[in-house]
C-alpha cells in the first residue's frame, strides 16, 4: 500500500540467505508423494511443491539476524553471530520442509514462534509509525494473499504456517480447488462425521478423536461409497463381468484355471475407426492402432492379432512373443498421423483421418478386453456382447460446449473433436452424468444425516459463510465433485492403455498440460477396482483431506482478476503468475468445469454463472486469441505489469513480495539479432509495475514426473524474485556509479552465497541466477540507469554487467553459458530444468544454443558437444550464430584433422573474434588442468601453443568480406 512515511523494515530472511539444498531434496521427495498430498485433491498444472512454498513464506516472514541500519533505526547483530544465527533459522526450515513433519506440531509451533517473535520485532521498530494501529497490531499477524492462487499450494502452506490465508484466481476451478484447501476445512474441523459407517470398509473408522479435518474426509469416504453402491445399480448392466467359457478356453488354454469364473473388466480397448481410402474396402471401417502390444512383462507378453478374412476383420488376443509388427499397430512409417490400411495395406494419410473426423464418419471398434485375474490382468478377445452393452449407453446429458479450437495444447480439434462432450465416448458421459447428479442426491444425505446426530442448522450454504448441517452438507459435496472430477481424468477416450510391465493400467488423460489425439483408447470401469475407477479416485481425495492444517486459521478463496483485485491490502503475497505461453489454464479447465458446474452450480451458482471459464483476461499469451504472437506478447507483459503494480501498491510494505518465475524464456529476433528473451521482459515488467529486487532464489519446484516432463525439455526449475516497492522519488545514476556499486557490493553477496558449511546452498550452476538478485537489487532501486548518452540501461546491459562480476570477461551470452555449464558438468549430461535456468541467467535459450549447434538438447537432458562431434564442413559466412565457443572447438576440430594450415584458413575467417578466442581457450585450459580432465586439457593447450603458428597461416589467407557480430550474423 502507499504509505507517506517511511517503514523501519529489517532484510527478511529471504533477501540475505536460504538453504537451498534441503528445500530442493525435500521438493524432489514430495513429487514422490501419491497419497494425502492435497495435490491428489484435483488435477491443477504446475503447482508449486509444498516444501517450497513454505520455506519461501517462512523465509519471507522472519528477520535477517544480520546487522542492519539506515532508514532511521539499527537491527541486528555482528557478522558472527548472525551467522550462528542463521543456522538456527536454516535448522528451522530443514525440519519445516521435510514431508514426514507436513502436520508436526512441535516443528510447526518452532515455525510459528520466529515467525510471531520478528513480527513483534517489526512492530516495536515502527510503534511511533502514524499508521501503527493499521499496520503494526504486535497480537495479530498480518494475512496473507495470492493473486493467482491457481492450485493452492501458496495459500494452504501460509495457513499451515500461522496465518490466515486469502486465495484469488480468475478461474472458477482454481477457485473452487482452494475453497476446498484453505475455507472449507477450517470451518469444520474437529467435528465427527455424520454418515453411516460403509459395511466392509476397511479404511473406514468406527470412532477415534476426529481432529482437524479427519471426519470431514471419513463422510467424504462414507457418502462416496454410497454413490459408487447407487451408480452400481443405475448402470451397472453397462459394465458386465465377462465370463471364462469352453469357447474361451478352447482359444487360450492358460485360461483354463479360470473356466466358469465371471472376471470384472478393468478397461475394454477400443481401436478408433474410418472408412477404408482404398475403393475396394471403402465399405468397411478398418482400424486406426498406435500399437498391439497389450503387455510387454517378460513370459506375460500379450498381443492383439488382427485376423483378415476377405473384406472382413476381427481381433484376436494372443500371448507369447509377439511378432515385430505388432508394436507399430497399424501405424505407417514416420512422424504424424499417417496409418496403413489393416485389409489391403493401402496407406492412408493424415489429411484423410482428418477430412474423415470433421465430417463425423470416425468410429470405434472394441479390440480387446482387459479384466481383474487373481494374479494380474488377463487380456480377453473381444466378444459382441460387451461391444452391445456399450453401445446401448445413452445419456441425459452431455457438456455439449465447444472448445477454442487454436488453445494451447489442443490437437483433437483437426479430427471433429470439437466439444467436450466429443472426447467421451457414450457410456462414459452416461457414467460421468451419473455420478455428477449423484453429487447433489448425496448433499441431501448428509444434511438429513448431520440433523439426525443433531448438528444445529442456521439454513445458510457454503457460499453464505455457513457452519451448519446445510452448509457441512455441501462442504462433503465439494470432495464428493472432485472425485467425479478425477474420474473424468480417467474417463475419457482420449486415455490409453500403458503396456510397460510395471504399469499396465488406463492412464488419465492429462500426462502432460494438453489434450493429445488417441487411437486406440481405454475405456475404464468405474467399478473395479484397479487403477481409474470411482472408489480409488474417491481414496485419493478422502486422504487429500486427511492432511489439511490440523489447527488452522481461517481461509477465504475469492474469484478475482489480479490487475483489479484489492484483496491485497496490507497483505504479505507470494505469487505463482500463469505461465505466459506455456498453459492454456483457462481452456484446459473446462475439461472439469463442465463437470464441476453440473454438481456444484447449485452451491456457488455466481461462480459457475458462465457455461465455461472466463478467458478474456486470463494472462495468457495466447497467439490465436489475441490476433498474433506479437499482440499475444503485448497483451501478457501489459496485463502482468499492470497485476504487479496493483499488488506492489497494496501489499504490506514491511515484507517484500515474492514471485515464482517459472516459464521457458524464448527469444525474439530483432534488427540487432536474437536479442530479447522472456526472462528480461519479465524482469522489465516487474520493474515497471514500481517493484525492486532484492534477491533471486533458483528453486527446483516443477515435477518432474508431471505433464510435458516425459522425454521432453519442461522445466524442472523456477526462480523466486524478491521484490520490495521502489520508493517514487527514486533517484537516477550513471552507468559509472552503478558499476561502483556493483564492484562494493556483489563481493560480500558472492561470499554469502558460497561459504562452507551450512550457508552454501547455491550449487555452481544455479550461481549465476542467484548473484542477479543481489545486483539487480542495485539496478532497480533506482528509477533509471544511465549510459553516456543519457538513454535507460535496459535490463539486458546490466544482467550482462552483473555476470561479468564471475569474471566471465566479454564473451558472448552462449558463451558464458557454455563456459559455466563446462564447469559444472564437463561433456556430461544435466537436466535441462538446470539448463534452462541458467540460460535465463545468461540471456540466452537452451533453444538458441541448439540452433548455435554447441548443445544437444532432448528428453529433458542437455550436454555439451564435443569438439569431434562439431560438423566438418561448417562455413562461418553461412552460419547465422555464431558463438565463440563454437569458433574455438571448430578451430580445436580442424587443427586435429586438417593441421596449423587448415586451421590458419579457418582463423583467416574469424579474426575478428581471435583474442577472444585465444583467451577462451587458455581459461578452459586451465579450468581442465585444475580439475584433472587431461585428455581436454590437452586439446586446449596444443591450440593455445600452436597459436603463433595458426596466426602465421592465416596470413596467407585474404580477410573476411564481412565482419561477425556477438552471434555471427553479418555486420
Amino acid at each position: 500500500m502507499s504509505v507517506k512515511t517511511p517503514i523501519k523494515s529489517p532484510k527478511k530472511l529471504i533477501e540475505v540467505a536460504l538453504p537451498l539444498d534441503a528445500i530442493n531434496v525435500a521438493a524432489a521427495h514430495e513429487k514422490s508423494i501419491r497419497h494425502g498430498h492435497p495435490s491428489t485433491l484435483h488435477l491443477w498444472w504446475a503447482r508449486r511443491p509444498l516444501a517450497a512454498a513454505r520455506a519461501v513464506i517462512f523465509a519471507q516472514m522472519v528477520n535477517d539476524p544480520g546487522y542492519q541500519q539506515g532508514a532511521g533505526f539499527r537491527y541486528g547483530v555482528n557478522k558472527e553471530k548472525a551467522q550462528a544465527e542463521r543456522e538456527r533459522l536454516f535448522k528451522i526450515i530443514e525440519d519445516l520442509v521435510r514431508w514426514e513433519n507436513i502436520n508436526n506440531e512441535e516443528v510447526l509451533e518452532r515455525a510459528h514462534a520466529e515467525i510471531r517473535r520478528s513480527w513483534r520485532e517489526l512492530c516495536e521498530l515502527n510503534k511511533s509509525h502514524p499508521q501503527a494501529a493499521e499496520l503494526f497490531n504486535p497480537d495479530k499477524l498480518p494475512a496473507f494473499h495470492d493473486p493467482f492462487a491457481g492450485g493452492g499450494s501458496l495459500p494452504l502452506e501460509a495457513q499451515r504456517l500461522g496465518l490466515e490465508s486469502y486465495a484469488s484466481d480468475l478461474n472458477p476451478v482454481a477457485v473452487t480447488i482452494n475453497k476446498a484447501m484453505i475455507e472449507i476445512p477450517p470451518r469444520f474441523a474437529g467435528r465427527a462425521p455424520v454418515g453411516p459407517h460403509v459395511p466392509r470398509d476397511k479404511q473406514g473408522k468406527l470412532s477415534e478423536e476426529w481432529s482437524g479435518t479427519r471426519g470431514l474426509a471419513e463422510d467424504v469416504r462414507r457418502y462416496g461409497a454410497w454413490m459408487r453402491a447407487e451408480a452400481g445399480k443405475r448402470i451397472g448392466h453397462l459394465y458386465p463381468q465377462i465370463e471364462i467359457t469352453d469357447e474361451v478356453v478352447k482359444e487360450r488354454p492358460d485360461l483354463k484355471l479360470l473356466l466358469g469364473q465371471k472376471l470384472t473388466v478393468i478397461a475394454w480397448l477400443w481401436a478408433r475407426t474410418v472408412k477404408s481410402p482404398n475403393p475396394a474396402f471403402s465399405h468397411v471401417d478398418v482400424p486406426l492402432v498406435s500399437t498391439f502390444i497389450l503387455s510387454s512383462k517378460t513370459g506375460k507378453e500379450t498381443w492383439v492379432q488382427p485376423v483378415v478374412d476377405g473384406d472382413r476383420y476381427s481381433f484376436t488376443v494372443k500371448v507369447g512373443t509377439p511378432p515385430d509388427e505388432a508394436t507399430n499397430g497399424t501405424k505407417a512409417a514416420g512422424r504424424g498421423a499417417n496409418f496403413r490400411c489393416v485389409l489391403s495395406d493401402a496407406p492412408i494419410s493424415g489429411d484423410y483421418i482428418k477430412a474423415e473426423g470433421q465430417a463425423g464418419r470416425m468410429g470405434a471398434r472394441l479390440m480387446a478386453i482387459v479384466a481383474e485375474g487373481a494374479r494380474g490382468r488377463v487380456y480377453l478377445s473381444p466378444i459382441r456382447a460387451h461391444e452391445d452393452a456399450a453401445r446401448q449407453a445413452e445419456p441425459t446429458w452431455k457438456p455439449d460446449v465447444e472448445f477454442f479450437q487454436q488453445a494451447l495444447g489442443f490437437r483433437v480439434g483437426n479430427y471433429g473433436l470439437t466439444r467436450w462432450s466429443d472426447l467421451f465416448t457414450p457410456r462414459q458421459l452416461t457414467a460421468l452424468t451419473t455420478f455428477s447428479d449423484l453429487v447433489g442426491e448425496a448433499i441431501g444425505r448428509v444434511k438429513a444425516d448431520a440433523l439426525a446426530k443433531g448438528m444445529a442448522d442456521d439454513g445458510v450454504g457454503l457460499d453464505g459463510g455457513g457452519v451448519g448441517a446445510t452448509a457441512y452438507a455441501q462442504a462433503v459435496g465439494v470432495y464428493l465433485a472432485f472425485a467425479v472430477d478425477r474420474s473424468a481424468d480417467f474417463w475419457s477416450s482420449l486415455c490409453i492403455w500403458a503396456n510397460q510391465p510395471k504399469n499396465e493400467l488406463v492412464t488419465h488423460l492429462f500426462g502432460r498440460q494438453a489434450i493429445p489425439m488417441a487411437w486406440d483408447f481405454a475405456e475404464a470401469s468405474p467399478f473395479s477396482t484397479s487403477g481409474g475407477n470411482f472408489l480409488k479416485n474417491l481414496e485419493y481425495v478422502g486422504k487429500g483431506v486427511d492432511f489439511f492444517p490440523l489447527r488452522a486459521l481461517s481461509g477465504a478463496s475469492l474469484h478475482g482478476d489480479a490487475q483489479k483485485q484489492s484483496i491485497s491490502r496490507n497483505k504479505v503475497v507470494s505469487t505463482d503468475p500463469p505461465y505466459y505461453d506455456n498453459i492454456g489454464y483457462a481452456d484446459l479447465s473446462d475439461f472439469f468445469y463442465v463437470w464441476l458446474r453440473r454438481s456444484l452450480k447449485p452451491i456457488y451458482p455466481q461462480l459457475f454463472a458462465t457455461l465455461a471459464v472466463p478467458k478474456t483476461e486470463e494472462l495468457v499469451a495466447t497467439p490465436h486469441r489475441h490476433g498474433g504472437k506479437e499482440q499475444a506478447e503485448k497483451f501478457f507483459l501489459e496485463g502482468m505489469t499492470d497485476a504487479l503494480h496493483n499488488l506492489a501498491q497494496q501489499e504490506h510494505p514491511a515484507f517484500p513480495v515474492t514471485i515464482y518465475y517459472a516459464f521457458k524464456q524464448s527469444e525474439t529476433a530483432g534488427e540487432s539479432g536474437t536479442s530479447s528473451t522472456g526472462w528480461e521482459t519479465f524482469l522489465e515488467a516487474v520493474l515497471k509495475a514500481g517493484l525492486a529486487l532484492t534477491g533471486t532464489w533458483p528453486m527446483r519446484t516443477e515435477f518432474s514426473g508431471r505433464m510435458r516432463s516425459s522425454d521432453s525439455n519442461a522445466l524442472a526449475s523456477s526462480i523466486v524474485l524478491v521484490c520490495r516497492q521502489r520508493p517514487a522519488d527514486a533517484a537516477t545514476i550513471a552507468r559509472r556509479e552503478f558499476v561502483r556499486e556493483l564492484n562494493a557490493a556483489l563481493p560480500e553477496a558472492l561470499d554469502e552465497m558460497t561459504r562452507g558449511g551450512v550457508n552454501s546452498p547455491v550449487a555452481p550452476v544455479d550461481l549465476s541466477q542467484a548473484i542477479i538478485g543481489p545486483g539487480m537489487a542495485i539496478f532497480s532501486q533506482y528509477a533509471a540507469v544511465l549510459e553516456a548518452d543519457g538513454t535507460p540501461m535496459s535490463v539486458r546491459t546490466a544482467l550482462q554487467l552483473i555476470n561479468r562480476f564471475l569474471a566471465e570477461d566479454d564473451f558472448d551470452h552462449d558463451t558464458q553459458f557454455c563456459l559455466h555449464w563446462f564447469q559444472q558438468y564437463s561433456w556430461n549430461e544435466g537436466a535441462y530444468g538446470e539448463a534452462d535456468v541458467l540460460a535465463r541467467a545468461k540471456a540466452t535459450s537452451i533453444n538458441g544454443l541448439s540452433d548455435a549447434g554447441v548443445l544437444k538438447s532432448g528428453g529433458g537432458k542437455v550436454r555439451l558437444l564435443r569438439p569431434n562431434k562439431y560438423p566438418a564442413d561448417w562455413d562461418p559466412r553461412k552460419d547465422p550464430r555464431i558463438p565463440i565457443w563454437e569458433m574455438l572447438h571448430q578451430l580445436i576440430r580442424t587443427l586435429r584433422d586438417e593441421g596449423e594450415s587448415g586451421a590458419g584458413k579457418l582463423l583467416a575467417e574469424l579474426k575478428p573474434k581471435s583474442e577472444a578466442i585465444r583467451q577462451l581457450a587458455y581459461r578452459l585450459y586451465t579450468l581442465c588442468e585444475r580439475k584433472g580432465q587431461a585428455d581436454d586439457a590437452r586439446a586446449y593447450n596444443e591450440l593455445v601453443t600452436s597459436w603463433s603458428a595458426v596466426e602465421s597461416a592465416a596470413g596467407a589467407f585474404p580477410e573476411p568480406g564481412k565482419q561477425f557480430n556477438l552471434f555471427g550474423g553479418n555486420e
